[in-house]
C-alpha cells in the first residue's frame, strides 16, 4: 500500500464526526484490559491448548502429550490462561481437567479462523 494513500490531502477536520466517535470509543482502561486479552491469542501454544480445549475437556499429561510439549510448559500456560479467564479447571480425584470458559473463547477463535481463510 502506498503511504500517499493514508494522509489526508486537505487538513479539515470533521468535527462532528470526530466528536461522535470520541464519545462511542471505549475507555482506556477498557481498551488496555481489552489490549491484554488479545495478547493471550498472540502465542502459538496458548492458541494451541485453546483449539485443543475447545474439542475436547483435557487434563495437563492429555495436552502435553497431544503438543508434543512437557506438562511443566502446558501447566504454565494453563495458568496463564486461567488468570485471563478463558479457561477453566475441575477436579476428579486427583486429576484436575481444563476447558474453555465460555462459549465466547470458542466463538473468538472461530472468527479468527475465519478471517485468515478469507
Amino acid at each position: 500500500m502506498n503511504s500517499e494513500q493514508d494522509r489526508c490531502e486537505i487538513t479539515v477536520i470533521h468535527e462532528e464526526r470526530v466528536t461522535k466517535v470520541r464519545e462511542e470509543m471505549p475507555s482506556e482502561e477498557n481498551i488496555s484490559v481489552l489490549s491484554d486479552f488479545f495478547r493471550m491469542f498472540g502465542d502459538s501454544t496458548r492458541l494451541r491448548i485453546l483449539f485443543a480445549l475447545e474439542k475436547s475437556e483435557l487434563c495437563v499429561c492429555d495436552i502435553a502429550f497431544l503438543l508434543g510439549m512437557t506438562q511443566s510448559a502446558i501447566s504454565h500456560q494453563l495458568r496463564v490462561l486461567r488468570t485471563s479467564e478463558l479457561v477453566k479447571s475441575r477436579k476428579d480425584g486427583k486429576v484436575t481437567y481444563y476447558s474453555l470458559k465460555d462459549t465466547h473463547v470458542k466463538e473468538i477463535l472461530e472468527t479468527g479462523l475465519t478471517h485468515i481463510h478469507e
